[in-house]
């Protein structure tokens, strides 16, 4: 069934918000979670934090769904929230799947706010090697639960848009590969005919702003590594929502996708959806810079075609218990008349001129 907007909002976890996301920001919510919700201590970080997991559910249709594999990409911790939540207030889901949610697989960087764990290991590069205790819980949780479907969950910076298009990808979905020739194996189709479901439901809610992220093999990588277990898996890429840095709209959309995920495949509706309707998901640009800003007469600007403007980038920094975002030069990796700017600014207007002092980029500019 499908979710109305006024029903998100009573499964929306406003105790956790914004992008610093560790165990300390949700062990109460997971605490006051009913019995019909198994906790378990499944393993420690390097650091010795300890690594849960939430059991719901007792039926045949299994899903295995981690996030925070990347300590700096929260928005889908805060979905899988918002997921519990309402699987706590709707309970008829219970006897058609089981789901295993790890909701931060990487403790250490979550606090850290890194991309890597306390090794300065990216997990997601460790799936053959198996070389940090992390990467071993998640491949012992594979094993044991044994799931009929993975959920790799990921954030995504704020450069991507949809195809060529100044449409930013909000959400963007990939079935990894299992083999270097990107061949389509069952389960490989089985994870394009879900993703092309839950692209049916996005598109009524943020037309055009629905992505594919690009399917470069890579056994190390835990989506190709379960794919060549003959697992589907979708890897799930929480992008940007135009003026919404704290992501707290962009959570709301990919937990209807793991909404609509989990109702396709206990609803056993799988084959409306085909391969070709995965296809036609535009594949991921990288156009979008934070701010392109026009008529400063800097520098950096002097005999440079007027279209093109300065790119700020703005570098996402751990200060004082929250996210800070500082901005950055940007070098243009395309024409510049091919660059979106999440916001323009041009630097004549008075408007825009305390805008910018308020960001302090003109420090960065002079």
């Amino acid at each position: 069934m499908a979710l109305e907007e006024k029903e998100y909002s009573s499964f929306y976890v406003k105790e956790v918000k914004g992008r610093y996301v560790h165990y300390d920001h949700i062990n109460s919510f997971l605490k006051e979670l009913p019995n019909s919700f198994k906790i378990e201590l499944i393993g420690t970080s390097v650091r010795g934090e300890a690594i849960k997991s939430i059991t719901y559910g007792h039926g045949p249709n299994r899903i295995l769904m981690w996030s925070q594999m990347h300590g700096n990409e929260s928005t889908t911790t805060k979905a899988v929230l918002d997921l519990l939540r309402c699987l706590e207030l709707n309970d008829e889901l219970q006897k058609s799947c089981t789901l295993k949610i790890i909701p931060i697989l990487n403790a250490d960087g979550a606090r850290d706010y890194t991309r890597v764990n306390a090794n300065k290991v990216d997990l997601n590069r460790d799936a053959q090697d198996l070389s940090q205790p992390e990467s071993v819980i998640l491949k012992e949780q594979f094993n044991i639960f044994k799931p009929d479907f993975c959920f790799n969950l990921h954030d995504q910076r704020t450069i991507f848009n949809v195809g060529t298009t100044n449409k930013p990808a909000t959400v963007s979905f990939l079935a990894p590969a299992f083999d270097a020739d990107r061949n389509n194996s069952p389960s490989r189709k089985r994870s394009m005919q879900l993703i092309a479901a839950m692209n049916e439901t996005l598109q009524d809610v943020i037309p055009g702003q629905i992505g594919r992220y690009d399917d470069g093999f890579n056994a190390n990588c835990v989506g190709d590594a379960f794919q060549m277990k003959e697992v589907p898996t979708i890897l799930f890429e929480a992008g940007h929502y135009p003026g919404d840095y704290s992501r707290e709209l962009t959570r709301k959309y990919i937990f209807k996708a793991l909404y609509k995920a989990i109702t396709t495949i206990v609803n056993d509706v799988l084959d409306k959806y085909t391969v070709e309707d995965y296809e036609h998901i535009p594949e991921n640009g990288k156009q979008f810079v934070d701010v392109i800003i026009h008529n400063h007469p800097s520098e950096e600007s002097k005999g440079a075609d007027e279209s093109k403007g300065i790119a700020i980038q703005y570098k996402e920094v751990l200060e004082n218990n929250s996210i800070v975002f500082k901005p950055e030069l940007h070098k243009f990796d395309v024409r510049p008349n091919e660059i979106f700017g999440h916001k323009t600014i041009d630097f004549t207007k008075d408007n825009d001129l305390n805008w910018l002092k308020e960001q302090e980029i003109l420090k960065l500019l002079n």
